[in-house]
């Protein structure tokens, strides 16, 4: 593979993925296609070869554009989405068209020209578990993780359209013999994520000098993977997986929000429990754990930042060294969740 389009390549797990396209596969040239909505950002990509990285403003869902650049491309690896599941409970109309027009349309430009194609998802399409006092490692039960046979059960707009997008790529394998593959991952944590999103929020609050937020009681729990990891096994699937299959992204990371908030503001030197708690997320999925058994045993892939704290108090020196990156956007994020008392 020469030639890749990597669509929402200026977001944060999509531009994570071009640094490690960038780094560890110097014969392939990345066109990154990204409509640069508040979540993407141009200074995600900066430093890196212009001669190998090219960005194209435009719209997944813009048919010319999309047919244009896919005719040129030997493999399309689909990042792009609207993510936010607060966002997507105000207005759940650009999450319709991006998560689900948009992915038809890609899929669309690659049967017509024959191009691979690797739909990135997540694992809130399968739902939440029961939540479980003892965290990971004491003998996990049948159903206890996801696997690629968990049945969907999307409970918020977001989840819902990832799902939708999911089943589509699944029915033009099946229908029109797409060369596609998917991998449904837990959460990403590192450097270049918006802070809207829950670890950078808290950390940019705390160094901004505000109290963090808690949701509810903090029991929920997130099952969480270095975005370096995500990107190897992105890359793993892409170049080794087999078409029509779905492979789950895990590292095993499973810690409920109350533990990592509290871990966060120690490493920061700050009192564990110096926080505010505020309303819950409506309809907030308790527990989310990855078996990615398949990924490893099939592809041979394990995860390499398998230490939290370490990989977390990496993400907090990011954040710290990078003011610029963020600040100017602090006061807007941290009104919109005021208005909801979150």
């Amino acid at each position: 593979m020469k030639n890749i389009i990597v669509t929402g390549g200026a977001g944060f797990i999509g531009s994570n993925f071009v640094h490690y396209v960038v780094k560890h596969h110097p014969e392939v040239h990345v066109t990154v296609l990204d409509k640069l909505t508040y979540a993407g950002n141009r200074e995600n990509l900066a430093g890196l070869p212009t001669d190998r990285v090219e960005l194209i403003v435009g719209d997944i869902a813009d048919a010319q554009l999309v047919n244009r650049l896919v005719a040129k491309a030997d493999a399309v690896v689909h990042y792009a989405a609207e993510s936010h599941n607060d966002n997507s409970l105000q207005d759940p109309s650009p999450f319709i068209q991006t998560n689900l027009v948009g992915t038809f349309t890609l899929l669309e430009a690659c049967r017509l020209n024959g191009v691979r194609f690797h739909h990135v998802s997540t694992d809130e399409v399968y739902g939440d578990l029961p939540l479980r006092e003892d965290l990971p490692g004491h003998g996990e039960g049948p159903g206890e993780k996801f696997t690629d046979h968990t049945p969907y059960n999307p409970s918020s707009p977001y989840s819902a359209s990832k799902a939708g997008s999911d089943l589509l790529v699944r029915a033009w394998v099946r229908s029109f013999g797409l060369q596609a593959t998917i991998s449904n991952c837990s959460n990403n944590y590192g450097p270049y994520q918006h802070i809207e999103k829950f670890i950078p929020r808290q950390i940019t609050n705390i160094l901004s000098g505000e109290r963090p937020k808690l949701y509810g009681d903090g029991k929920n729990v997130r099952d969480w993977i270095h975005t370096e990891d995500h990107s190897a096994a992105v890359w793993r699937i892409l170049t080794k997986g087999q078409i029509g299959e779905t492979y789950l992204i895990g590292a095993d990371g499973e810690k409920d929000n109350k533990t990592v908030l509290e871990l966060i503001l120690q490493l920061m030197g700050k009192d564990p429990k110096d926080y505010d708690h505020v309303n819950d997320r409506p309809g907030h999925d308790l527990r989310y754990a990855i078996d990615a058994t398949k990924l490893k045993d099939e592809l041979g892939w394990q995860p390499q930042f398998t230490d939290f704290e370490e990989g977390l108090a990496d993400t907090i020196k990011w954040y710290t060294e990078n003011r610029e990156w963020w600040q100017a956007e602090k006061a807007a994020v941290e009104a919109k969740y005021a208005k909801s008392g979150q």
